[in-house]
């Protein structure tokens, strides 16, 4: 048998000898060229004695990168039928690879490594289906700091250009905000369709996240709020837009400091944060407004 540089089976033989057909159902598009998954480890960072939480590992491309960089790896898998192949990576790197089957919505990541250590941090070929979802909540804990300390993860190349978009682009917007307000996101490369079996039909992208120690303050929830409702309407001015979150948004604009003929895409992220700060709650119940 020919072995991969890592001292395992090439990835296709893999797949093969597993029987494991990529589901559609759960995102899945599998890769199999260990350069490829080598380029996307790097990425993250420097890999010995890193903590790393990986979403969907498939049968194991990334991890095994992971792994050969001398990482700690704890694996979330939720397709049963991978598991076997992921038990043959454990067996080849004793001590250093946990999987945990089930779904990555329903597991908090925070919990998987014990207290003391480096900061964990994530690194996944996101299934397409649940990656925009994972994200947002990696970046809105009520808390900041957060527990992780990197996000390097692959998205759909306009998702990827969504996370990264400035101000008065096309691509900005929700994800924009929300990733740039806590953290510095950066577009790593492109990875082409005909890396994965089977090819997806978009270009595929790795973005690299890193949290700002010290963001400026606001509730994330009323944040994602006022985000939603301004970009709900995008092309309409703001005092338009954002009538479904306030009956009359002069008032709301002008404690922002905010012209009401302003559209979402050309507010900064400070304007978003004041627009946020002047819609919470009084406390006394009720928004401003």
């Amino acid at each position: 048998m020919t072995l991969a540089p890592d001292g395992l089976p090439p990835l296709r033989e893999v797949i093969a000898r597993h029987g494991l057909s990529a589901k559609k159902s759960l995102g899945q598009n599998f890769l199999l060229d260990l350069n490829l998954t080598s380029r996307i480890a790097r990425a993250s960072g420097p890999l010995e004695g890193a903590r790393v939480v990986e979403i969907g590992p498939g049968p194991g491309g990334l991890t095994r990168a992971l792994l050969a960089g001398g990482a700690e790896v704890v694996a979330i898998e939720r397709d049963a039928r991978c598991l076997e192949a992921l038990a043959e990576v454990s067996a080849h790197h004793p001590g250093r690879l946990r999987v945990i089957e089930g779904d990555a919505l329903e597991i908090d990541p925070a919990a998987l490594f014990g207290a003391g250590g480096p900061a964990p941090r994530i690194c996944a070929n996101l299934p397409y289906n649940i990656g925009t979802e994972l994200l947002v909540r990696w970046l809105t804990p009520p808390e900041w700091p957060p527990w992780w300390e990197s996000l390097t993860l692959m998205f759909q190349r306009e998702v990827a250009e969504r996370i990264v978009a400035p101000a008065g682009s096309k691509a900005y917007g929700r994800l924009s905000i929300l990733a740039q307000w806590r953290a510095e996101a950066r577009l790593m490369f492109s990875v082409n369709p005909s890396a994965f079996t089977p090819p997806p039909k978009v270009t595929s992208a790795v973005v690299r996240v890193v949290p700002r120690l010290a963001p400026a303050e606001t509730d994330p929830a009323v944040l994602e709020r006022v985000v939603a409702a301004a970009f709900g309407q995008r092309r309409k001015m703001l005092r338009q837009a954002l009538k479904g979150l306030v009956p009359e948004p002069g008032a709301l604009l002008e404690a922002a400091g905010i012209a009401e003929t302003r559209r979402a895409e050309t507010l900064s992220i400070p304007e978003f944060l004041a627009l946020a700060e002047a819609y919470r709650p009084a406390p006394g119940g009720g928004e401003a407004g």
